[in-house]
């Protein structure tokens, strides 16, 4: 089942990265961004608020700054930095007449959209990239049979964890894939429209700019959205030398024992697994 190197950091180069932001119940109000997200409307009252850039290949400016890293966090010396334990979806796409038709995922992987959480009225993405290191993704990336309910990311989840001093604290709440607001053809067929149509507003931009040069490029890198945090998570920033675990694993394989004696370096066999593992510096 594991993919190991299937996709490189350097073929992510060649990737548009972009989030998709309050996707899980109650985050954005943990996260300290739930007022500047009120002049957001959504059709459903569960829908996601919208999807944010944080990577643009040869942007002209700090989007176009590649943020992806496997083993470290650039903490930068910001005071306000969290962890953001995701699912990311490597996908293709289909694009005609200026207008993005089809999103089709076909690997996933485990991913921190490490945010600063300054609330400074600037847009969600000048938040979500603050140079290299400021992001995270797993080298372990998992072939996505079928993106549906059916398929094997249903029997998956995220789990997270700050090993600080020595001891090791749940960052965010562990929650299945399938409880994200939105998933499968529901979420794909919502960034479809969000990517024709989201407007700049509030902490959101308008997206079509982002896109009108996609056909030169390889595919999206979706971070499909934030798992909730746990006492610890909601109190504690990151500090240098915090070391960050996320684990996107097949629930119905693995207990969550296994997880946790992975993280203290037992040497458990991760088959069904993609594992993500920073240190901040």
């Amino acid at each position: 089942m594991r993919n190991n190197n299937t996709i490189s950091l350097e073929d992510l180069k060649d990737y548009l990265g972009f989030g998709v932001a309050g996707n899980f119940a109650n985050h954005l109000g943990e996260a300290g961004e739930a007022d500047e997200f009120s002049v957001i409307e959504t059709k459903e009252k569960d829908a996601p608020k919208g999807l944010f850039p944080f990577y643009i290949p040869n942007n002209d400016t700090f989007l176009g700054e590649f943020p992806i890293c496997n083993d470290k966090i650039n903490h930068n010396d910001m005071e306000h930095l969290q962890v953001e334990a995701e699912v990311a979806l490597v996908c293709d796409f289909e694009f005609e007449d200026n207008k993005l038709i089809d999103i089709k995922p076909k690997f996933f992987s485990a991913f921190n959209d490490c945010s600063n959480r300054i609330q400074d009225g600037n847009k969600l993405s000048t938040k979500k990239n603050w140079g290299k290191e400021s992001k995270g993704i797993s080298s372990e990336f998992i072939e996505i049979d079928s993106f549906d309910s059916e398929g094997i990311l249903d029997k998956f989840h995220i789990a997270s964890f700050v090993r600080r001093d020595g001891i090791l604290k749940e960052y965010g709440t562990i929650s299945a894939v399938n409880s994200y607001s939105y998933f499968f053809k529901q979420l794909k067929d919502w960034m479809v429209e969000k990517f024709n149509s989201q407007e700049d507003q509030g902490p959101l931009e308008e997206l079509s700019p982002f896109i009108q040069d996609i056909q030169n490029h390889k595919g999206l890198l979706i971070a499909a959205g934030a798992t909730a945090y746990t006492e610890f998570g909601k109190h504690n920033f990151l500090e240098k030398g915090d070391e960050i675990f996320v684990y996107v694993y097949n629930a119905h394989f693995h207990a969550y024992q296994d997880i946790i004696d992975d993280v203290a370096g037992m040497g458990v066999h991760l088959s069904q697994c993609s594992k993500l593992h920073q240190i901040v510096a």
